[in-house]
C-alpha cells in the first residue's frame, strides 16, 4: 500500500509562486513514475507534470516553463515548484504515485487559489 499526503496548497495573489509538496510512502518510492494533477471547478481533473524514475520529466502545455517537479528520494518527497501563477492555475491539485505494477495510488489534493 502507497499512500501520498499533500501539502504546500494556499492562497496566492497573480504572479505569485507556491511549492507543493507530497510525502510517498512506500518501499519502492525510486521505482514509482510521480505525478501532479490538478482539477479546477467544474472540469475534468488533467496532467500537470510527471518524473519518472530516471528523472525525466514531462509537463502539462500550459505549464512548461512556469513549473517544476522535482523528487527527493532520500525523503520519499515529490516537489512541484509553481511560478508566475494564474487565475486559471486555481484548482485542487493531487499527486499520484504509479508502481512497476501499473498500481496507481493518489493524495488527497492540497486547495491552490490565485487570486487576480
Amino acid at each position: 500500500q502507497v499512500q501520498l499526503v499533500e501539502s504546500g496548497g494556499g492562497l496566492v495573489q497573480t504572479g505569485g509562486s507556491l511549492r507543493l509538496s507530497c510525502a510517498v510512502s512506500g518501499r519502492h518510492f525510486s521505482d514509482y513514475t510521480l505525478q501532479w494533477f490538478r482539477q479546477a471547478p467544474g472540469k475534468e481533473r488533467e496532467v500537470v507534470a510527471q518524473i519518472d524514475k530516471s528523472g525525466d520529466t514531462a509537463y502539462g502545455v500550459s505549464m512548461k516553463g512556469r513549473f517544476t517537479i522535482s523528487r527527493e528520494s532520500a525523503k520519499n518527497m515529490v516537489y512541484l515548484q509553481m511560478t508566475d501563477l494564474k487565475p486559471d492555475d486555481t484548482g485542487i491539485y493531487y499527486c499520484s504515485a504509479t508502481t512497476t505494477m501499473g498500481f496507481v495510488y493518489w493524495g488527497q489534493g492540497t486547495q491552490v487559489t490565485v487570486s487576480s
